[in-house]
């Protein structure tokens, strides 16, 4: 197997240019696996390691946070959790520190599990991905539109990962993740909830109950026309809310969980997550649990 180590981003580029099958490593916590079980066994690696500008992360001048690819889940979580409470969540239930050490969300969005733990908490807030190629420059692609099947994403044969844009929370985000044990676990499913007070919408994304992780829309829709905010959370609206959640799954039976087990419990989470948002922002105290 060639191994590549680039030392800039162009060099990055034009090396995966010039041999598309080349697999892209980071951290490697997906992808050795997979060459340690040889499940995967590309032409060649593409080592990121040396490309500094991936593991930066900046505030543009809309507001947005643009991320770099190769930022750990360890600093996303020391650096960025009181910006991004719901993905800071999320990212602390990635297996061990050591690997919250190396880990990635770029390397999560370039493996494109529909088990991923940063995918629902990008979906609900919005992420934008950057992409790019030697021969057709920068895309930006929205998180909704990025998975596209069972590890499958919309990213091109000879486009890599730069970074990922999201807007800092302007309300209470919450991530809730069902396992087979405590920690350390594949999620069995999982769901993840922002609040938007200044638009008056929720946004929200299911994970591992699905072909690919999704948003539940018409849960979201629905409370656009039905979620009053300035009032207590009524008990119909929240159990509803849990009903379209669950109905947006599309989940199969596996060794991990079954598929109704799975439907049954994003409904549990949908309604959780939002009535711990729904707590924090009423109390005027959302940004107190993050970081």
């Amino acid at each position: 197997m060639e191994f590549l180590r680039p030392a800039t981003w162009a060099e990055a580029l034009e090396a995966k240019a010039g041999l598309p099958a080349a697999a892209p490593i980071q951290g490697g916590t997906d992808l050795m696996v997979e060459l340690n079980f040889d499940v995967h066994r590309p032409a060649a690696l593409l080592d990121l390691n040396r490309i500094a500008e991936l593991t930066r992360w900046t505030t543009e001048d809309d507001g947005r946070l643009r991320i770099g690819a190769g930022v750990p889940y360890a600093r996303l979580i020391a650096e960025l959790g009181d910006r991004l409470p719901g993905l800071a969540q999320a990212a602390r239930t990635v297996g061990s520190p050591q690997i919250r050490n190396r880990g990635t969300v770029g390397g999560n969005l370039g493996a494109a599990s529909p088990a991923g733990d940063s995918h629902p908490p990008l979906l609900a807030g919005d992420a934008v991905i950057e992409v790019e190629s030697a021969a057709r420059g920068v895309r930006m692609i929205p998180a909704a539109a990025f998975y596209l099947g069972v590890k499958r994403s919309a990213l091109r044969s000879d486009e890599l990962i730069r970074a990922f844009w999201m807007s800092p929370a302007s309300g209470p985000q919450y991530f809730s993740k069902v396992g087979t044990r405590n920690a350390m676990v594949i999620a069995v499913c999982s769901f993840a909830i922002a609040l938007h007070p200044g638009e008056r919408r929720v946004g929200t994304g299911i994970g591992s109950a699905a072909p690919t992780p999704r948003r539940a829309v018409a849960a979201e829709e629905f409370l656009a026309a039905e979620l009053d905010w300035d009032a207590r959370l009524d008990p119909g609206v929240l159990a509803r809310f849990g009903e379209l959640a669950s109905a947006a799954a599309s989940p199969i039976d596996d060794v991990r969980g079954t598929a109704d087990y799975r439907r049954h419990a994003v409904g549990v989470m949908a309604r959780r997550t939002l009535t711990w948002a729904w707590h924090e922002f009423r109390s005027g105290q959302h940004g107190r649990r993050a970081g």
